[in-house]
């Protein structure tokens, strides 16, 4: 199997150098020139990244094999997915945001080359725009310095930052229920969800940010079961960069991080409060000293009021024809509790079938019915988790229900609040694989019970029977 999806990735990166070329030129003259050597470029880069993270699943302690094969068969499904919308130009109608990354990631990297006009350009898309999206305009200059401007590049590099989620997931649902079917099922489930490989095959920051958000997650875990310097680094470096994509993303998992430590994830002893604790002051030292905490702070005072919520979620419901409640007022805490059942509704399982009017909104039809069929298995694996496993799973817990409460308030678009749905969906498929196994174990404990009664049966009859020969010949 390693050796045929070896072959596989060879054969994917031959063919992106021999024949994207030809088929971009003969698709669309948008992109400029895009040669062979544009297209090396990003295969060299994914691969380079791709080896890293190929590297880091192989040498798991456990299901080092698996979690390779994994990542390597999940990447090949994005960049299939990221090849057909980069050659065939479909960033507008997927995401259009990558066109808006791809422009003003070129502009910053010609300011850091002296450029002042370029330069002001960046700085006011950064500054007037999403208030944390110039973690992903640097994210793109960055790339751009190194290989050119090149949007299939960062579509790739994305591409690997969405399977070496599926491999993070697996790690995740791994420590928490010690489990192999469980996390199998999680990673599994987070590799080839349609939803998930679409948004992390494109030049968006959605997959950086599940990416970070999955690491800050095993991280968290981590540091309950041990202090150790080494994860104390990464949970602040991923914070730091959840801050630069999305601010109001780094509250939350900020505040579930530290409830976490709070409740703390083992037993309550002296040695675990002194964990927990050092823990906390080690992060929150860390995150002071390099400005985090000021920058956070910037952001929420100009973002985050109720009445810019309110001016954000009401351009999201009337600017589209799948916009919803276009009359909720958030702008009150008492407007903004109202309207959560609703949001929260729309957020987890919209578009619903009478919604889909249009071909985009069409091709979500198949993989909207997994999620309603998987539904109970969610509702299932909650329950679990939080009756056997609270401690354990609290990061998760407290961070997937403040975020998903958040977008219920704030979105007010169907297609949107489709698209934030990726950042959930990930830990909700553990909690959805908790679920299924839960069902299969139910199934296979009656099969058992079934089967030890025929046999039972079988054996009292073979019993009686004996008896009644014995009699026979007496």
């Amino acid at each position: 199997m390693n050796a045929l999806l070896t072959l596989l990735y060879l054969l994917v990166c031959v063919g992106i150098v021999v024949f994207v070329p030809p088929l971009v030129a003969a698709h669309s003259s948008s992109y400029g020139l895009f040669t062979a050597f544009d297209a090396a470029r990003a295969v060299l880069l994914c691969s380079v990244l791709a080896a890293i993270a190929g590297l880091y699943a192989y040498k798991r302690e456990i299901d080092g094999q698996f979690l390779l094969r994994l990542f390597v068969a999940g990447l090949l499904a994005r960049i299939v997915i990221g090849l057909a919308i980069f050659v065939f130009r479909g960033q507008e109608f997927f995401g259009g945001d990558a066109i808006t990354y791809d422009f003003f990631g070129n502009a910053q990297l010609l300011g850091w080359g002296g450029s002042k006009y370029y330069a002001s350009i960046a700085e006011q898309f950064v500054r007037g725009g999403e208030g944390s999206g110039w973690g992903m305009v640097y994210l793109v200059a960055a790339v751009y310095g190194i290989v050119g401007r090149n949007m299939l590049a960062i579509q790739l590099m994305n591409s690997v930052f969405g399977a070496a989620t599926a491999v993070v997931i697996y790690l995740c649902a791994n420590q928490v229920f010690q489990n192999s079917r469980v996390a199998r099922l999680a990673g599994i489930a987070v590799a080839f969800y349609p939803s998930l490989v679409l948004w992390s095959s494109q030049g968006l920051k959605d997959g950086p940010i599940v990416f970070f958000l999955s690491i800050a997650i095993l991280a968290t875990l981590k540091l309950g079961e041990k202090l150790t310097l080494k994860y104390i680094s990464v949970l602040a470096i991923t914070l730091l960069c959840l801050l630069a994509f999305r601010f109001y993303v780094f509250y939350m998992i900020c505040v579930a991080i530290a409830g976490a430590f709070v409740i703390g994830m083992q037993q309550v002893s002296a040695k675990s409060f002194v964990r927990q604790f050092s823990a906390v002051i080690l992060l929150g030292l860390a995150l002071t000293y390099v400005g985090v905490t000021r920058s956070a702070t910037v952001s929420f005072e100009r973002y985050g009021s109720l009445q810019e919520v309110q001016r954000s979620r009401s351009d999201q419901a009337v600017s589209a024809d799948s916009g919803f409640g276009k009359d909720a007022d958030v702008s009150s805490t008492s407007g903004a509790l109202s309207t959560i059942p609703l949001g929260v509704v729309y957020l987890l399982f919209a578009p619903f079938p009478w919604q889909i009017t249009s071909l985009r909104q069409s091709i979500t039809l198949p993989e909207m019915v997994i999620w309603w069929a998987s539904f109970p298995m969610l509702i299932l694996g909650l329950w679990f988790a939080i009756k056997y496993r609270l401690r354990m799973i609290s990061p998760v817990l407290i961070f997937t229900v403040m975020l998903t409460l958040a977008y219920s308030v704030v979105q007010g678009n169907v297609g949107t609040a489709y698209r934030q749905r990726a950042q959930l969906l990930v830990f909700y498929f553990i909690f959805v694989a908790v679920g299924f196994v839960l069902m299969k174990e139910k199934r296979e404990e009656r099969k058992r019970q079934r089967l030890e009664e025929r046999e039972a049966l079988a054996l009292r009859h073979a019993t009686a029977l004996k008896a009644r020969v014995d009699r026979s010949s007496a």
